[in-house]
């Protein structure tokens, strides 16, 4: 059985490598490309091509649309795949807890998924920090760090967000809380109850994540690195084979997969 898909944002990096590898994979069926308004000119693929995602649903009935675009316009796409009954695979960062919120009551209309990284690396990291976490106890300050390319836009990156979120968890913290994605000037001790997240960006970094834990004459360090977008869309393409067969109900992530 194969999978009809859409790519929200064709032209993009993502969509681009995206729309490559779906062509390449004979499970799916690419039946639709989109761009923002006046952009889609170029896009010359053996399927519907639009700038206007609300007039090229209803001609792709059931088609799993898969987008990594921006925050806003992830939102927006949500609201029409619910009118439409179309699932959505969303892979953008940066979205704020309000727009989390409006993909969930989206979720609750058509399937869902939402993951701010699509590798299955850093998905079984996120499984296997907090046993870490819970394994060297309290004496271990957990630290995070984040390299990206420097046309990035958010910051720190929804990986790492999501990463320091899990190490809190397992310490019982509240991430608001403890969080520190700035340092600068005399800030004096580090306190004991603290995560701090920093950033670096420059040149074509796909992405780079290191959780450190410091320790009494010691350190860990555990580091992933992404070589290629390739990584994370074929999570996404996975996800979106998966989605199809699911409910609404809920926003679905990676954990739902695993």
């Amino acid at each position: 059985m194969t999978v009809d898909i859409v790519i929200q944002g064709a032209k993009g990096r993502m969509g681009n490598t995206l729309i490559n590898m779906a062509l390449a994979d004979e499970t799916l069926n690419l039946v639709g490309a989109c761009e923002r308004k006046g952009h889609a000119d170029g896009l010359n693929y053996e399927c519907a091509v639009s700038d206007c995602l609300e007039e090229l649903l209803p001609n792709v009935p059931g088609a799993v649309i898969v987008d990594f675009t921006a925050p806003e316009g992830s939102v927006a796409m949500s609201r029409i795949a619910a009118k439409y009954g179309n699932p959505a695979v969303i892979g953008t960062t940066g979205l704020t807890p309000e727009q989390q919120a409006e993909l969930a009551e989206s979720a609750k209309k058509t399937p869902i998924f939402w993951a701010p990284n699509m590798s299955v690396g850093i998905n079984v990291l996120l499984k296997f920090l907090p046993q870490l976490v819970q394994a060297l106890g309290e004496d271990y300050d957990v630290e995070l760090s984040e390299t990206h390319h420097k046309m990035k836009k958010d910051s720190p990156s929804g990986t790492a967000l999501k990463l320091a979120q899990c190490l809190a968890e397992a310490r019982g913290w509240d991430y608001d809380e403890v969080k520190q994605h700035c340092r600068d000037g005399i800030i004096g001790a580090r306190p004991k109850k603290q995560i701090g997240v920093q950033t670096l960006r420059g040149g074509d970094v796909v992405g780079d994540h290191t959780a450190y834990f410091f320790g009494p004459g010691e350190r860990i360090e555990i580091t992933h690195r992404a070589h290629s977008r390739e990584t994370f869309a074929a999570g996404a393409l996975r996800a979106a084979k998966w989605l199809a067969r699911q409910k609404p109900g809920k926003l679905y992530s990676m954990a739902d997969i695993f």
